[in-house]
């Protein structure tokens, strides 16, 4: 079956270079047992060589023409095609245990990340293709220039790998990017290190609202001269130097004044 059109604006690459989807598969190691659902499969370049493997899988996918020729080409009891935009679709419906896998669009896939964050507690791993710019920046450490909020925010739930590089012409249209491949492993509960989600979230997005400022204005009305103080944080720090730990210190406190 020749390639469909990719649409622009849904950020559509098809990964058609066989030796590259044998790395991904591998990397992905799929098992019988497995719960797993794929997002955005578009033509089945991953979902062919993953239903080898398992009796049956899940896929999102929003473009209604690759929906109707997913559920044409796989048995409706192997592949469970969902319409639906991966942004606002409610994983855990699945279950727990979840493997999530899939070639991420471009466009959307930093607040996707955070979406699928929320439904850590019923993930047991995900490996996704991303823009390796997007991968470098999950996996930063801090003081570097790609080290930011989806950083820290990730790392903060999850245990972030970088795996390999795939070049733009294993892709049909070749994206202007490299792409790389990441694992997500979610923290054990009792690893996550901050009390309150909200909390955290709302203090990482301050201090990069404004990355050239220091904390002390960055936090202003936030945090004060003496929870600095208290756990020995330089308030002329700016945010990208500040370790996830830090970060999570700083939000406890919060908490635990009532803040």
């Amino acid at each position: 079956m020749p390639l469909p059109k990719a649409k622009k604006s849904l950020g559509q690459h098809f990964l058609v270079d066989r030796h590259y989807v044998e790395r991904i598969v591998a990397a992905i190691q799929p098992a019988a047992g497995d719960r797993m659902v794929e997002i955005g499969p578009g033509p089945g370049a991953l979902t062919r060589p993953l239903l080898e493997v398992l009796p049956c899988l899940h896929a999102v996918e929003l473009d209604a023409g690759m929906v109707a020729r997913l559920r044409a080409e796989f048995p409706a009891d192997r592949l469970i095609v969902h319409h639906q935009d991966a942004l606002t679709w409610n994983f855990g419906e699945l279950g727990p245990d979840l493997r999530v896998v899939g070639n991420l669009p471009y466009n959307i896939s930093t607040p996707l990340l955070f979406h699928l964050a929320e439904h850590a507690g019923s993930i047991r791993d995900m490996i996704f293709m991303l823009q390796k710019e997007v991968v470098d920046r999950m996996a930063a450490a801090p003081a570097t220039p790609e080290y930011g909020r989806l950083s820290v925010m990730l790392q903060a739930r999850f245990r972030v790998s970088r795996l390999f590089t795939v070049p733009p012409g294993a892709f049909q249209p070749p994206p202007k990017v490299d792409s790389a491949i990441a694992r997500l492993v979610p923290l054990p509960a009792e690893a996550v290190p901050y009390r309150d989600a909200a909390v955290f979230a709302d203090l990482v997005a301050r201090a990069f609202g404004q990355r050239r400022k220091t904390l002390r204005n960055t936090l202003k009305g936030v945090v004060d001269a003496n929870d600095f103080a208290a756990l020995g944080i330089d308030p002329g720090r700016r945010g990208e130097t500040l370790s996830v730990a830090e970060f999570a210190g700083l939000a406890n406190h919060l908490v635990a004044r009532g803040a």
